[in-house]
C-alpha cells in the first residue's frame, strides 16, 4: 500500500448528505476541509424552501434562486431503516416524526443531529455561494494540481478567491429541471411549471392541470390535487402502469390518465398523441431533473452530455483530474447515504495517499466498457448514472474494503417498492415486512451508540 502523504486542502461544494459526510471523512483522514454551503443551513435537498415565488416558472436560470425541490407533504419513499449511514442509523427519536416513511422535515433532522454529533458544522461557510472553480495549472495529470475557488458571501460586496488542493463536488442533482420539447410549449400561454417549485395543492383549487410524468412526483403530486383541482390529467410515457396507479385513478372521478403530449396550442388546448384534447389551466412538469455544474471551469475536460457527467471512473472521478477533483452523489437509483459514505472513504483515502487509482489508460477503458455496455443494453444517455443495482454497490465498497450493504438493507428496499407497485396510496403506512423489520434492529447498524434510536 502506498505510504501516506501530507494533508490536503481541500474544498467541499455543498452540505447536503453527500457533502456532510465527505467533510467528515476527508477530516477524520488529516485533511483541511472547507464545505462551501449556499444556504443557511445543512441539508442540501432536505432542507424545505417555501419561497419560490422568485424562481423562474420553468427553472431556466443557470444559477437557481431555489435549491430544494421538495414540496411540503413529501414523504420517504423508503424506509428510515435503509436510509442512514452505516454508522448512524437514521432511528426513531421521541417526540418527533416516528413513521418508518417519515416526512422531509424528520430527515433534515436527522442530518442534522448527523452534524452535531460528528462536529461538521465548524467547517462549514454558510450563505456562501461558489461562483467558479478553475484549475490553477494542469500538471501531471491532476496529482499536483491546483484549484481557485471563487466565492461570494451573501451580504459581502466582493467575491473571495482561495487556492485549494483539491474540490469535491457535492451539489446534489435534484434542482436543475429537465424538461421535454413540446411543440408549442413556448406559446402556451398559460401556467407551466415544474415539479422543481410546486410546494403546496391549493393554488391549484378548482384548476384542470395537467401533470406530465407518471413518476414519483407525478404519482404524489396528481393524488394530493385530487382534493383541490377540478380535473387532474396525468400525462405519461406508457399506459402500461403499476397495478397501483392504476387503483388510485379508478378510485378518483376527477383523476384520468392519458398518452403522452403530442402538442400544445395558444388557446389553451393540450393535444394528446391519441388525438384527444382538453383546455387546460396550468401544466406540472413531473419530468425529471439535469446534472448542472454552472460553476464548475474544467477546460471542457468534464462535460454534461444529455445527462452523462462524464467522463468519470466509477462515477466519481475524472481520469484526468483525479483525484483532485472528485464527485459525490452522481449515481441514481441506489440506496444513497452508505454508498456517498463510500465514495467519501475512497475520496480521502486517495487523497492522503493511502490508495491510488488504476492509470489513465486503464480507467478510461473501463469508462468506455461501461457505455457501450449501457448502449447494447438500450439505455438513453441520460439515465446513464441510474444504476439501480445493489452488486455494483458491493464492487464499489470492494475497492477500499467497505461492507456490503447488508442483505436486510436489500430487502426492505425491494419490499418497500413492491408494496408502492400494488398500493400507492397506502404503502407507506401499511406493510407486511414486520420480520425483515425486526431483523434489521437486531443489526449492529441498529446498536450504535450516539441517536438515541427507538426500536420497535
Amino acid at each position: 500500500m502506498p505510504s501516506i502523504t501530507m494533508s490536503k486542502n481541500v474544498c467541499v461544494i455543498g452540505s447536503g448528505p453527500s457533502g456532510l459526510v465527505a467533510a467528515r471523512e476527508l477530516r477524520k483522514e488529516g485533511h483541511k476541509v472547507v464545505v462551501f454551503e449556499q444556504n443557511h443551513d445543512v441539508g442540501g435537498q432536505w432542507l424545505y424552501d417555501p419561497k419560490i415565488e422568485d424562481e423562474e416558472l420553468l427553472g431556466r436560470d443557470n444559477f437557481l434562486k431555489v435549491h430544494s425541490s421538495i414540496y411540503a407533504s413529501l414523504r420517504l419513499v423508503s424506509p428510515r431503516e435503509i436510509m442512514g449511514f452505516t454508522d448512524f442509523p437514521f432511528g426513531m427519536k421521541k417526540g418527533r416524526d416516528t413513521r418508518r416513511f417519515p416526512g422531509h422535515k424528520e430527515l433534515l433532522l436527522y442530518l442534522k443531529d448527523f452534524s452535531e454529533c460528528f462536529g461538521l458544522r465548524e467547517m462549514i461557510r454558510f450563505n456562501t455561494r461558489v461562483e467558479n472553480v478553475e484549475m490553477l495549472s494542469f500538471p501531471n495529470f491532476g496529482k499536483d494540481l491546483k484549484w481557485i475557488v471563487k466565492s461570494k458571501e451573501k451580504m459581502a460586496e466582493k467575491a473571495v478567491e482561495e487556492v485549494y488542493d483539491a474540490v469535491v463536488v457535492a451539489t446534489g442533482h435534484y434542482s436543475k429541471p429537465r424538461l421535454p420539447k413540446i411543440k408549442g410549449m413556448d406559446a402556451w400561454r398559460r401556467k407551466q411549471i415544474h415539479s422543481h417549485i410546486y410546494r403546496v395543492p391549493e393554488p391549484f383549487k378548482n384548476e384542470v392541470v395537467v401533470v406530465i410524468g407518471s413518476s414519483l412526483s407525478g404519482q404524489d403530486i396528481s393524488m394530493e390535487l385530487v382534493d383541490v383541482a377540478k380535473e387532474i390529467h396525468l400525462s405519461a410515457k406508457s399506459l402500461d402502469i403499476s397495478e397501483g396507479l392504476s387503483k388510485v385513478i379508478s378510485k378518483y372521478d376527477n383523476l384520468h390518465l392519458h398518452p403522452q403530449i403530442d402538442s400544445l396550442h395558444e388557446d389553451g388546448r393540450v393535444l394528446f398523441i391519441d388525438g384527444s384534447w382538453l383546455i387546460a389551466d396550468t401544466i406540472i412538469y413531473c419530468t425529471g431533473y439535469s446534472y448542472s455544474f454552472p460553476f464548475l471551469d474544467t477546460k471542457g475536460i468534464v462535460v454534461v452530455d444529455d445527462d452523462r457527467v462524464g467522463p468519470l471512473y466509477e462515477h466519481t472521478f475524472p481520469p484526468s483530474l483525479a483525484p483532485s477533483l472528485s464527485f459525490i452523489g452522481i449515481p441514481r437509483k441506489l440506496i444513497g447515504f452508505p454508498f456517498f459514505e463510500c465514495q467519501a472513504k475512497w475520496i480521502s483515502q486517495l487523497l492522503s495517499g493511502k490508495r491510488t487509482l488504476p492509470s489513465w489508460d486503464e480507467m478510461m477503458q473501463s469508462i468506455e466498457e461501461f457505455y457501450h455496455s449501457r448502449d447494447v443494453a438500450g439505455i438513453p444517455k441520460h439515465n446513464t448514472h441510474d444504476l439501480a443495482d445493489f452488486e455494483y454497490c458491493d464492487k464499489y465498497a470492494d475497492y477500499i474494503g467497505f461492507p456490503h450493504l447488508e442483505e436486510w438493507r436489500k430487502e426492505l428496499c425491494l419490499s418497500a417498492l413492491r408494496s408502492s407497485d400494488v398500493n400507492l396510496e397506502t404503502y407507506r403506512d401499511s406493510y407486511e415486512d414486520e420480520e425483515m423489520l425486526q431483523e434489521a434492529h437486531k443489526s449492529p447498524h441498529f446498536t450504535q451508540l450516539g441517536n438515541e434510536a427507538v426500536t420497535l
